[in-house]
């Protein structure tokens, strides 16, 4: 794949450099062309299980790992802050393709959990990305990276929802009912707390990025909120799979997929 364009910015990439490290307790250099993001200890847990490599940066704000074949994941934490500072920060190493695995809420009465989806697109409520680009500036992924993770899916033999995702900075909306009908208003199929600001952010700094989410919780049905209980079972039931699509789209993408162009702005 072709490599990435860097903007000119001397100054942001110098500081990166410093940060990544000091963020993530592993050296610049250390870190692979392609990038799994996730805010789960346990997933990336089981990614250095199963490739035997260390985890760095226990203690600090993030962790991360990196397998021998070159691909790292990176626990950055819950919300679109974390989620903003990562993808800043990668600026410092500038990767050829960052894949988030995070989890949602399905907003369909048709939701089920264990669900995938593979958004199309994400609705910037967040408002942390308001400091990248106007509000006229949809939140996108890069095409080809997701055209590739969905042909890894069906190779799989594995489904996949597409639709547009709703990010928000909040918590505890699910008994709001003037938000819920908002939601329905905007016809969003899932809601978390980071894939906007991960596409614009990732849009800023010209970096390749998309997201697979896994429908954890329905909140949109009163039975439907998450609870530890839950969340443990679909992290039984639906973590692995999960993780294997991520690890086998972004281990096959250098060889396999097709070139990434960016474009100077």
């Amino acid at each position: 794949m072709e490599e990435p364009v860097r903007r000119e910015r001397p100054e942001r990439v110098h500081i990166a450099k410093d940060w990544l490290p000091r963020y993530t307790g592993m050296q610049v250099d250390e870190y692979g062309d392609y990038v799994l993001l996730t805010n789960f200890s346990d997933y990336l847990e089981k990614f250095a299980q199963r490739f035997e490599c260390e985890i760095k940066g226990i203690g600090r704000p993030m962790q991360a790992a990196t397998n021998s074949a070159g691909l790292t994941m990176v626990n950055f934490g819950i919300g679109s802050a974390n989620a903003a500072t990562i993808m800043d920060l990668l600026l410092a190493r500038m990767p050829k393709g960052v894949l988030f695995l995070g989890k949602c809420g399905g907003l369909k009465t048709s939701s089920e959990i264990g669900h995938f989806i593979l958004p199309i697109a994400a609705i910037r409520g967040e408002g942390t990305s308001d400091d990248y680009f106007p509000a006229q500036v949809p939140a996108l992924p890069s095409f080809k990276l997701h055209k590739f993770v969905s042909t890894k899916i069906s190779e799989l033999e594995l489904d996949y929802r597409t639709g547009v995702v709703y990010t928000t900075n909040r918590r505890l909306w699910e008994h709001d009912e003037a938000f819920l009908q908002k939601l329905q208003q905007m016809t969003s199929i899932a809601i978390d707390m980071e894939t906007a600001t991960l596409f614009t952010v990732g849009h800023y700094n010209q970096i390749a990025r998309g997201a697979l989410l896994l429908v954890s919780d329905v909140p949109v049905t009163p039975e439907g909120v998450k609870t530890e209980a839950s969340d443990e079972i679909v992290t039984r039931d639906w973590a692995g799979i999960h993780m294997n699509i991520g690890i086998q789209a972004m281990t096959d993408i250098e060889s396999q997929g097709e070139t990434i162009k960016h474009f100077r702005y």
